[in-house]
């Protein structure tokens, strides 16, 4: 646990009692402070309760006198598309508003580090697709060559629950935009943008507030290294931001799409050769195309990103392709479930917008497509340059006709559950086809997480081949 500095004595309103709200908790608890906790949910309450945590109902006129901040649930609106209540009455008081994010890095550093050879460094990863993912790989690499290593955040334990790291210890973190847009504190050594795509555009009022939202965790701490996905507009305009000039090399530029020139430093890949160039020369080179754990052009940019943060951190190229040959990739995400007859079924139940859908189209061939769920904004015209790998439809959710009528060309069968679109998948399916689950779509018209409808598809299709 990461105990909480700067509350000693102090009353501190946690808001939301899922995982993160109870590690803040216990954390603000171990570091001396008072917690007072509130969740809407009654079995929240009651199991907080339990833990011995003081329930406050913080709707109620006065809850936050005598209260030195409120910390928030990522999952609570704090602006958009409006304050949920309790924030509203918190601003109204005076009272910060924080997450576990901001706790994490105002407690991350303690007195022990000056006995240490090497201080303990953040890795931050955020961007819209493949956050997950290159999260894992660096973890995975970093813990193939020895380091002492944890994951947290998005993905893995929440940030609060780790051990104090040692001598030489990293934390990579994965950090959402609802976790980065209200930090009080972004401090990583290095961090990392992915890429960018439309997403969550009702929480941040447009893109212009979700790419702000992203931007704010290199802006506000100012990262040592910043390894920017350049593929987009977005990625672009921050690499140039924050450069200092052509041979700066603290920002790494990073591309799945071309060759990137110049004396800074770059990681790049084409025709599925990752290479690193600094000085405008070439330094080292990783055949990317054979490592199953890391398919398609879009895992090849989660492998550029990877590769570059380890570099960052002192790992050899031959080291880092050791660890890349073993990375088994992340359930849901282009994760190969089955082969048979000829026929390969994956499921990446992850792609939850148009954009990763759009990747994981591009990565196979013949695909047997199951699509579909509640659909966001914009549209699924995006969709358009992977739909000719597509051999057949399958849409599942609850307006799946409404779904197939937007997939121009391409042949459709509208089976509204997972159920009956596996079946029906599996019993066409040819040599040479694959079976893919890139849903272009949110889960919760028919299930509690895109978790829930991976597993499902992964059940149906143990059903359909036994």
């Amino acid at each position: 646990m990461i105990p909480v500095a700067g509350f000693d004595g102090a009353t501190v309103a946690v808001l939301g009692l899922g995982r993160t709200g109870l590690s803040a908790s216990r954390a603000l608890q171990a570091g001396g402070a008072v917690p007072v906790v509130w969740d809407d949910n009654p079995e929240a309450r009651a199991m907080a309760e339990d833990e011995g945590f003081e329930v406050r109902d913080l709707n109620r006129e006065g809850a936050f006198e005598n209260v030195a901040s409120l910390i928030v649930s990522p999952g609570i609106p704090h602006l958009y598309p409006e304050p949920n209540k309790v924030i509203a009455a918190s601003y109204a008081a005076g009272v910060p508003v924080d997450n576990d994010i901001g706790l994490f890095f105002k407690s991350f550093a303690n007195g022990a580090w000056a006995n240490f050879d090497t201080p303990p460094r953040v890795v931050a990863i955020t961007g819209s697709n493949g956050k997950s993912t290159t999260s894992a790989l660096i973890h995975h690499v970093l813990e193939v060559a020895g380091k002492d290593v944890q994951l947290a955040g998005n993905i893995g334990r929440g940030v609060l629950d780790i051990d104090a790291p040692g001598d030489g210890g990293v934390v990579v973190l994965e950090l959402s935009s609802y976790q980065t847009e209200l930090a009080r504190a972004l401090t990583p050594d290095i961090a990392v943008f992915t890429n960018f795509s439309p997403d969550h555009l009702d929480r941040h009022a447009g893109i212009g507030g979700y790419f702000a939202a992203k931007r704010r965790l290199f802006a506000e701490g100012g990262p040592d290294r910043a390894i920017i996905g350049v593929d987009e507009p977005e990625g672009v305009f921050m690499a140039a931001q924050l450069s200092e000039g052509a041979i700066d090399d603290r920002v790494i530029k990073v591309s799945a799409e071309r060759k990137l020139s110049g004396p800074g430093w770059s990681v790049f890949t084409r025709k599925g050769f990752l290479s690193e160039y600094r000085k405008g020369r070439q330094i080292a080179s990783i055949d990317l195309r054979n490592i199953k754990g890391l398919p398609g052009s879009h895992n090849h940019q989660n492998a550029c990103a990877a590769y570059a943060a380890c570099r960052c951190l002192g790992l050899a190229p031959k080291l880092i392709e050791q660890g890349f040959a073993s990375f088994a990739g992340l359930p849901h995400r282009s994760q190969v479930i089955a082969q048979a007859d000829g026929v390969t079924y994956v499921n990446d139940s992850k792609a939850t917008n148009v954009d990763s859908a759009l990747k994981a189209l591009q990565a196979f061939d013949n695909i047997r497509w199951i699509c579909g769920g509640l659909e966001k904004e914009g549209g699924l015209d995006a969709l358009k340059p992977g739909l000719p790998n597509v051999r057949k439809a399958y849409v599942i959710g609850r307006e799946a006709a409404q779904f197939a009528m937007k997939l121009d060309g391409v042949e459709s069968a509208i089976c509204t559950t997972m159920e009956a679109a596996v079946a029906q998948a599996v019993e066409e399916a040819e040599k040479g086809d694959t079976v893919l689950l890139a849903p272009a779509a949110a889960s919760f018209d028919q299930y509690d997480s895109f978790e829930k409808r991976g597993d499902d598809f992964i059940a149906r299709v143990e059903v359909c081949l036994t």
